[in-house]
């Protein structure tokens, strides 16, 4: 069996340097709007939700910024939830406030009394 196997690419010029020279630009909602009309009949965020500081806001993202600010210790003694308590971690709290609505509901509500707090 003859080995000529011939890598094609090996003699090419890297593509991804043709395009270095040029600068990315955005576009723009409305060309995107244009392109595919189908893009206006997605559901637009309504002024009540934009005004909603938990709007956009992940579970996830609420919890690290309420570590960050208080500390676990203090997350236990605000909201008596086993998981802030005993050995807590990201994973089983988050696990924990998202199937939880009573739980998750005073997590939000301590995240908006710090929001509020901040601005002051």
């Amino acid at each position: 069996m003859k080995d000529d196997h011939y890598n094609e690419f090996a003699d090419q010029p890297n593509q991804s340097n043709e395009h270095s020279g040029r600068e990315f630009k955005a576009k723009t909602n409305e060309e995107l709007n244009e392109e595919n009309p189908s893009r206006l009949k997605r559901k637009q965020a309504t002024e009540v939700q934009l005004n909603n500081p938990l709007h956009g806001v992940k579970l996830v993202q609420i919890l690290e910024r309420l570590v960050d600010h208080y500390g676990w210790k203090y997350l236990a003694e605000s909201v008596n939830i086993r998981c802030f308590m005993y050995n807590p971690t990201m994973k089983s709290s988050v696990r924990f406030l998202r199937t939880t609505p009573w739980a998750r509901a005073h997590v939000e509500d301590l995240y908006l009394d710090m929001l509020e707090e901040l601005e002051n």
